[in-house]
């Protein structure tokens, strides 16, 4: 990272986190965990490298 996420503006914030996602992402399947996050109506949900996506 070059700059502090404060100092950005809102183009380069809105790409900081979506590879931060993406990286986290791809971490956590190389190591065979899912990824879990809320869906937008506050469902937990887990993804798996294959795609699946269960309800928690």
């Amino acid at each position: 990272m070059v700059k502090r996420p404060a100092k950005m503006d809102a183009t380069e914030l809105r790409e900081w986190k979506k590879k931060s996602y993406e990286r986290a992402r791809e971490y956590l399947f190389s190591i065979g965990q899912p990824l879990v996050y809320y869906k937008k109506d506050g469902t937990p949900v887990a993804e798996y490298p294959d795609g699946r996506i269960e309800n928690l």
